[in-house]
């Protein structure tokens, strides 16, 4: 698995989404630094199982999808008279 980067846009507004959290829930006040550290590592820690989460996610819409290929496949076979 190649390793997971967030673009910056994204990775602020995490920050910011953390940092909010802290302080509303935990009544804590963290700076852009200590959010940016949570996100590595919730990144390092967790980003693997959600990843891995997505991946079984498109494979199942995918199985669902080559199975509905296959139904359209069969609907165009054409009906063999074997009398003669």
């Amino acid at each position: 698995m190649s390793e997971l980067k967030l673009e910056k846009d994204a990775r602020n507004r995490l920050a910011e989404q953390i940092k909010r959290y802290m302080d509303q829930e935990l009544d804590t006040e963290i700076g852009n630094m200590d959010a940016e550290f949570l996100i590595d590592f919730l990144s390092e820690s967790l980003g693997g199982h959600f990843y891995n989460l997505g991946l079984k996610d498109a494979q199942a819409l995918f199985a669902r999808k080559a199975d509905d290929i296959n139904d359209e496949i069969y609907a165009l076979e054409k009906v063999i008279d074997d009398r003669g």
